[in-house]
């Protein structure tokens, strides 16, 4: 399955830590960042494969589970650390459940929206493989 968490570099401080996500963090360009917040307990987001898109996703505050399925085989990896990512290659179905409250996602992407790169059906992202 191609997925990977990376480490984001860290600076210590008695003030507060920061994190800088840069060229070198990533192994590709980024075009887009948005990011979820507000989500209800119980809610779900993601539900869906990109066909060239990569993302990473960093748990910013709280936490939640990113479900990853590549046809095959099913993985739940816990977002909870602001100074890790999730890489998620293209290719790869994508769940995001159990928000806690106040948890806020950041994800950076490979490319700006495009519908056309999206798999939106289960059954149609495993008949694709």
């Amino acid at each position: 399955m191609s997925f990977q968490l990376i480490a984001i570099p860290k600076i210590e401080d008695p003030r507060g830590n920061l994190s800088v996500i840069e060229k070198n963090v990533l192994p590709f360009e980024m075009k887009r960042v948005y990011y979820l917040y507000d989500v209800p307990s119980g809610a779900e987001r993601g539900g869906h494969s990109h066909i060239q898109q990569k993302e990473f996703l960093v748990a910013l505050s709280g936490s939640f589970d990113v479900i990853l399925n590549d046809g095959k085989t099913e993985k739940i990896i816990t977002l909870n650390k602001p100074f890790e990512g999730l890489l998620i290659n293209e290719g790869i179905w994508r769940e995001l459940k159990n928000f806690s409250s106040g948890s806020v996602c950041l994800v950076v992407a490979s490319d700006v929206f495009e519908e056309e790169d999206y798999i939106r059906d289960f059954i149609d992202f495993c008949n694709s493989k």
